[in-house]
């Protein structure tokens, strides 16, 4: 009876508000647009009528299922988690340029381990399962809904502007790797293409509802919803609630020199806290094979904006006058079905790499899926990755095989997270079904992570971090 009134409430509440929607999120590289609703998409004619705009408005559903289960070493608990949820988005017609779309979601957790319990020998929390509902709440398993997006957009030949809640992705906030539903943004973000060849976007954003969670924060009060780390001293970290921010200003430029090269650069100014400048450029070179030779360059600045959210040292995220910059480069092959790449990622013993992990998941050529180098300085990171399409199967095949040397686990100045080296190896394969179950998508991603660090026989260090594997299924449709 209870999960009845749940679902009548999560479906009346969306119908007042227009309709409802669920996201989940699943992995997407951060230069891409959203994607999680890929119903057919139908432009309608602008009319004088408003009750035309809401006739002729698109609606796009999704369900989704996701099993997860990590297996640490023998000493340490192991973890695993069904979640089911599903949602629907709606947008209306055009009206003069005009238009509203509003989404949310439901999420249950169907069938876990106890979430709520830390690991008895090292009283850490668990780390991935909790991420499929609501990481502020690990005792809730049923009242798992979030309003996603509510926004009034317009468009104008090449301009576009969009006010409300809504969904991202650029290099420092995005959606995220996958979980059930990704982060999304409150503010106002446009994108200019009057420019040939150029691409500019930018806005404000006032608020934030991290990945994981249900609710929506202030800019400031987003970061430390995630586990805090530890300050350059060694304490813990303690500015969940104590930071001070207006909000942030993104901007993003990129250009396309030619059919070869192309340049994006990339600003966020979180105000009273940090600021951080992304350059990448990109050049291929076409084969006579109808293949081609890939490469790129990255560099990333960060500097503290005052006090770094606050003039208590032990309540600040930056550090005052703090910096870090990071170094990648990407050489690859590839064609329509195959793709290589051999990537590195230098971050510098200047300071710790910061962007709030409720914010969006890393931008550099060596991130793989389940862990981040995020928190850290003095990094050497290495990366090969392959892909290789099967078209007639509809199945797609991607591997990861990485190393991270990493400072010390003691050395808390370049080590937010005491996170030991460690190497990584990705599975990923995924299917989209034909026929019959056309709409539908499968994916089965496999991770496993060894230790390389030394951790002092701490095993806070290992749990949920090292000698660890994590397997994952996913089912989602899309209609």
């Amino acid at each position: 009876m209870k999960l009845f009134f749940i679902i009548r409430r999560s479906f009346i509440s969306s119908l007042v508000i227009i309709l409802c929607q669920q996201v989940f999120a699943q992995h997407q590289e951060v230069a891409e647009k959203p994607t999680l609703w890929k119903g057919k998409e139908k432009v309608a004619a602008d009319s004088a009528s408003l009750l035309h705009a809401f006739k002729n408005g698109q609606m796009h559903g999704h369900f989704r299922y996701f099993f997860m289960a990590t297996d640490n070493r023998n000493d340490l608990s192991d973890y695993y988690a069904n979640a089911a949820g599903g949602g629907i988005k709606y947008e209306t017609a055009k009206l003069y340029g005009f238009q509203i779309g509003v989404s949310s979601f439901f999420i249950f957790n169907i069938w876990s381990s106890d979430l709520s319990k830390p690991d008895p020998k090292t009283n850490q929390q668990n780390r991935y399962e909790l991420g499929l509902f609501d990481v502020a709440n690990p005792a809730n398993k049923t009242d798992i809904d979030r309003l996603e997006e509510f926004y009034v957009k317009y468009s104008w030949k090449k301009f576009q502007i969009t006010f409300g809640k809504q969904l991202i992705n650029t290099p420092f906030i995005n959606l995220q790797d996958g979980r059930m539903r990704p982060t999304a943004a409150g503010g106002i973000y446009s994108e200019i293409y009057a420019l040939k060849n150029t691409r500019i976007a930018g806005g404000y954003l006032y608020e934030i509802s991290p990945r994981s969670t249900v609710k929506w924060y202030g800019v400031g009060a987003s970061v430390g919803v995630y586990p805090q780390g530890v300050n350059i001293d060694g304490l813990k970290s303690d500015y969940k609630g104590n930071l001070n921010s207006n909000g942030m200003a993104l901007l993003g430029v990129s250009h396309k020199w030619n059919e070869n090269f192309s340049i994006q650069l990339h600003n966020l100014y979180a105000a009273n806290i940090f600021n951080s400048a992304l350059l990448q450029a990109d050049y291929s070179i076409l084969l006579e094979n109808k293949s081609k030779v890939i490469a790129a360059l990255q560099y990333i600045k960060q500097d503290a904006v005052k006090d770094g959210g606050n003039k208590n040292p032990a309540k600040t995220y930056f550090c005052k006058n703090g910096k870090s910059q990071s170094f990648g480069i990407k050489l690859g092959w590839e064609n329509k079905r195959i793709q290589t790449s051999v990537n590195y990622n230098r971050i510098t013993a200047q300071g710790r790499y910061l962007m709030p992990r409720e914010w969006g998941r890393e931008p550099f050529f060596t991130f793989l899926p389940r862990e981040r180098n995020e928190g850290l300085g003095d990094v050497n990171a290495f990366l090969l990755k392959g892909g290789y399409i099967f078209p007639d199967a509809g199945i797609k095949l991607q591997t990861g095989i990485g190393y991270y040397s990493l400072p010390d686990v003691n050395n808390y100045r370049l080590n937010k997270y005491g996170l030991p080296s460690y190497t990584q190896i990705n599975i990923d394969i995924r299917h989209e079904f034909a026929g019959f179950l056309k709409g539908m998508e499968a994916q089965l991603l496999f991770v496993y992570k060894g230790k390389c660090g030394n951790v002092y026989g701490n095993e806070k260090y290992v749990i949920n971090k090292v000698d660890v594997c994590s397997w994952n299924f996913m089912l989602n449709y899309h209609f």
